[in-house]
């Protein structure tokens, strides 16, 4: 399916790389990293945090998406089951015409009689 979210393993290991990147980026003129160990504490928390909702989000984005497929093929199984019908309606309908003109048939003879 086109667009559709890479295997958990795989996203967790982009965001590490890209949280990595966010901490110590890699550039000539950037200052040391902070040695504020409060300061790190509190952003890797909420790093932390952010990365189990974008994991919680990838799990619901999961099941919806198996639910969805449920759904195709729940929706696959009723189009088969109305064409059946469709087929049925329709040979009821040839039986219904040839047993009409059956009957036009048996009331034209039974007029000249």
């Amino acid at each position: 399916m086109a667009g559709k979210v890479p295997c958990k393993p795989a996203r967790q290991l982009l965001f590490s790389e890209a949280l990595r990147q966010q901490k110590h980026p890699a550039t000539a003129d950037s200052p040391p990293p902070s040695h504020d160990t409060m300061s790190d504490n509190t952003q890797g928390a909420s790093m932390d945090h952010i990365l189990q909702e974008i994991s919680a989000v990838g799990r619901k984005l999961e099941g919806m998406d198996t639910a969805l497929s449920a759904l195709t093929a729940e929706t696959r199984s009723m189009r088969l089951e109305i064409a059946g019908f469709q087929s049925q309606i329709s040979g009821l309908d040839h039986r219904v015409a040839a047993v009409e003109s059956q009957v036009v048939l048996q009331t034209d003879r039974d007029q000249e009689l």
